[in-house]
């Protein structure tokens, strides 16, 4: 298997030069207000039977792009980086870009659009500037937490940029607990899973007001394998994010639970393939080998 969306960060960063990156990140969080760094997670992986893992940017900060890149430098198991650039000045991006691009592993670039303010980010024309030149490099774009602010503009952006891959993570976040919410949700989800430049993200799901088991969250892997199919989904843990909702090690064995009722093939496309394929992991599927 390959999580296909894994977090660092180093508490130390917080401070550093009078400037608080991690703007998300608090004493609220309890044990995740703290360090998470290669290491522990080379072993969190391998006690979960995890082969590699994609790094993902959580923060909008060249900082903490380098900082994946660095680990990424020293450790196997890191197939890929999502980092960050400033979309939002092409000039900026371009040459970001170039500098992050000289790293084969860097695969894709992704903004917290949930914490931006500007509810039109994805619509911005220097944002859809620097976005062609992303998918110009062959790299994709991840949008974290979409629903309800910015799944609207991910479909858009899939349907006019059918040049770059668009990456839903954590299925947009659905409100599963509201049904009259649901339904809007799952208008703009399945708009998103008709643009065939578009891939979705089991991952990211200890939703409020939902218990994590296998038995709540069907619905919603039902709704993917409609809107998307198998081909267009991958497994993502979200760790260390995702232990504020379970052990790494039961986040995922409720998302195998729900992928062990599709077919053999179909298993191998959600738990590799389609990370690989997406992604342009430089690994050979387990189920090739």
């Amino acid at each position: 298997m390959i999580d296909s969306h894994l977090h660092l960060w180093t508490v130390d960063s917080f401070v550093t030069g009078g400037v608080r990156p991690y703007g998300w990140l608090g004493p609220q969080h309890g044990a995740l207000y703290r360090s998470f760094g290669g290491d522990e997670a080379r072993e969190t992986l391998e006690a979960a039977g995890v082969r590699g893992a994609v790094l993902v940017q959580a923060d909008d900060t060249l900082a903490d792009t380098e900082a994946m890149l660095a680990v990424a430098a020293q450790n196997p198991w890191v197939l890929g980086v999502v980092g960050w650039v400033r979309l939002d000045a092409p000039d900026e991006a371009a040459e970001q870009l170039h500098r992050f691009t000289a790293q084969p592993v860097f695969r894709g670039v992704r903004h917290l659009v949930h914490d931006d303010p500007r509810s039109d980010f994805l619509d911005l024309p220097a944002v859809r500037e620097s976005l062609m030149m992303v998918a110009e490099r062959g790299l994709t774009f991840d949008v974290p937490d979409a629903f309800p602010r910015h799944l609207g503009s991910a479909v858009r952006l899939a349907r006019e940029m059918p040049e770059l891959t668009v990456v839903l993570d954590h299925l947009g976040k659905p409100p599963l607990a509201d049904p009259q919410l649901m339904d809007s949700w799952r208008a703009d989800f399945s708009a998103l899973g008709r643009e065939p430049n578009s891939v979705a993200k089991l991952s990211g799901l200890h939703l409020p007001g939902t218990e994590y088991t296998a038995d709540a969250l069907r619905p919603l892997f039902e709704a993917a394998l409609e809107a998307f199919g198998p081909e267009r989904l991958m497994i993502g843990g979200d760790w260390p994010v995702s232990t504020l909702g379970a052990p790494y090690g039961r986040t995922l064995d409720v998302l195998l639970e729900l992928v062990s009722s599709l077919s053999p093939s179909e298993q191998d496309a959600v738990l590799e393939e389609t990370a690989i394929r997406t992604y342009g992991l430089a690994v050979t599927p387990l189920a090739e080998g």
